[in-house]
Formats: structure tokens, C-alpha cells, sequence
């Protein structure tokens, strides 16, 4: 059928009500939002966030209501989706935005794209990787991968992705959202190592809407943590606190999970691999722990310092 793409929409929405249908293909995923409300009488109050790019540039994509239970999961980071009887609407001003893997790419920011149940019934389409074809001029995913002897260097809230094997993995804790609040986050820490540093990550993973790996965090596994957020300089000892958390839209991936994924091209996830090969697996499972209380940023050796 006749398609368009994300510029021609961009120029003509105002003048449309029906519009082409989007050959597209995912390059971020938020984590679901439930956004109900006890007063609101609504079956499926959920919304996640994509950003979807084709040959001309990026775009955010909204996925509303039912459709989430029914598509969230499918809708995977390198994904390529056909959309037809989709609405769209100016940005939402308020959300939070990925940090693209490819600088150059234009962002279209001034509007998005949104699927619906109803009002029009959104039709969509995953088309499966084998059969995409290289004329239809789709972007790859790309990551911005760094090595732990890069982080110490990178600015404070500088947005990137690692790979390292779990060392440490702490027990699952919470956090109020808001004070005297009744909503929590949960979330862990953990320390994983590349071979670049005698330093690991320390990363503090907030739950995701990928429960079924961030309960399975362990020792010896292979972790990839996409578009998490350098936090610097805590305290007036920088290079003991700089940690990695999560955002919005990162995404956790464990042994297990990695098949198929675009990041396994990359070139700093194969020299991870390479050295791992030359790592023995009985020292270093000895230098694993997993559980306890870990209080981060530490505090002083002394009470004369504190």
C-alpha cells in the first residue's frame, strides 16, 4: 500500500484527518506507566512510550490502554512495526527523552504518534526481521556502550549503556516515591566488572516492566543495562561515587536474554565476550557476593569526618 513516512507527517498532519500507514522500526522503550486513578472508573489505565524512526528521522509513539497489555511486550528495542489508523497529537511537553545512538539523527519533537483501541482502532503489524528489506532504508539500533575505565571521565547525568559480569547483586529495597507517599520504587544494586578497571559499575537498577530479569540478577551472569544515567561527585571524594541508575527508558538484559538482540554487534560487547574467554570462571566466582545491606554513597571511615 502506500506508505509515508515521519517528515511528510510532520509537514502535512494539520491538513489530515487519515494519514498512510508508518513502516517503522523501534529504537528506545519506557517502562509501562499505570496512571489510574481510584476516582476514574478506567479498565486499563496504562501508557508506554517508543521512539520509532524511519529513513527521515524519529518520532514518539504512544501505546494507550488495552493495547499495552496486549502489545508491550512484543514491541521490542530494534522491532519494525507497519501502523495503519493511528491518530496524531502534539508532544506531551512533560516526558522524559531518550539520548539517541546516533547524534545525527533528526528528532521530531513537535508531535507524536498515538495507537488506540478505538476511535480509530489502530492496526498493527510486526514484520519480522527476516523480512525487512534493506530498500525500505530503516535505521539500526545503535548504543553508546562505554568501558568502566571511561566512566570516571564522563559528566554527571551523561547518558550510555554497559556490559559487565555481576560480581555483587544486593537484595531488593524500596523507595517512597514522594514523601508520606504510599507509591514505592524497588530497586537493587549491583556491581559488575569488564576487565577495563579495577573498579566495577555500581549500578542501582530500578524495576523496570521486566520483572522476570530484574529478579533474576545473579552473580556470574552477563548483564547489559541500556541508557542508564552517570551520577557524579556526591561527596568531596568523586572517584568513590560515581554510579550508573536507570531512567525511563532503560532496558536490562541477563544471560538468557541476550539472543537476538541488536547490541551483540557491537564492538565493545564483543571485546567483553573476548575477554571473558579468557577469564577463569572458579576465580571469579570466588569474589562474588549476593544479598545484604548496601549503603550507598558510603560514609566516612570516622565520626571526625562525617
Amino acid at each position: 500500500s502506500k506508505l509515508t513516512n515521519l517528515g511528510h507527517l510532520e509537514m502535512t498532519w494539520r491538513s489530515r484527518v487519515h494519514f498512510h500507514p508508518l513502516l517503522v522500526r523501534i529504537l528506545h522503550k519506557s517502562r509501562l506507566r499505570y496512571y489510574g486513578k481510584p476516582e476514574k472508573k478506567m479498565d486499563m489505565p496504562y501508557q508506554a512510550y517508543f521512539e520509532v524512526a524511519d529513513g527521515s528521522g524519529m518520532m514518539s509513539m504512544v501505546l494507550w490502554n488495552s493495547l499495552c497489555p496486549e502489545w508491550y511486550h512484543s514491541m521490542k528495542v530494534g522491532t519494525v512495526l507497519l501502523l495503519a489508523k493511528y491518530t496524531i497529537k502534539t508532544s506531551y511537553p512533560f516526558k522524559t527523552h531518550p539520548t539517541p545512538g546516533d547524534s545525527q539523527m533528526k528528532r521530531f519533537a513537535t508531535i507524536e504518534i498515538n495507537l488506540n483501541v478505538r476511535d480509530p482502532p489502530t492496526e498493527i503489524s510486526i514484520i519480522p526481521e527476516e523480512m525487512v528489506k534493506p530498500e525500505w532504508g530503516l535505521p539500526e539500533v545503535k548504543y553508546r556502550f562505554i568501558t568502566r575505565s571511561e566512566l570516571d571521565d564522563l559528566p554527571h547525568n551523561h547518558s550510555c549503556d554497559v556490559i559487565g559480569l555481576v560480581t555483587f547483586v544486593g537484595r531488593a529495597e524500596r523507595a517512597r516515591k514522594r514523601e508520606h507517599s504510599e507509591d514505592f520504587w524497588l530497586y537493587r544494586w549491583a556491581h559488575a566488572i569488564d576487565g577495563t578497571s579495577d573498579q566495577p559499575f555500581i549500578l542501582e537498577l530500578f524495576a523496570t516492566s521486566q520483572p522476570e530479569v530484574f529478579e533474576r540478577i545473579h552473580p556470574m551472569t552477563y548483564l547489559v543495562c541500556t541508557q542508564m544515567r552517570v551520577m557524579q561527585g556526591l561527596t568531596e571524594n568523586p572517584s568513590r561515587t560515581v554510579y550508573l541508575t536507570t531512567s525511563n527508558e532503560s532496558q536490562i538484559f541477563i544471560t538468557g536474554w541476550h539472543k537476538g538482540q541488536p547490541y551483540t554487534k557491537d564492538a565493545k560487547v564483543k571485546n567483553f565476550i573476548q575477554w571473558m574467554k579468557s577469564q577463569s570462571e572458579a576465580d571469579q566466582i570466588k569474589k562474588t557476593i549476593i544479598g545484604g545491606y548496601y549503603p550507598f554513597p558510603r560514609p566516612p571511615d570516622s565520626f571526625l569526618k562525617y
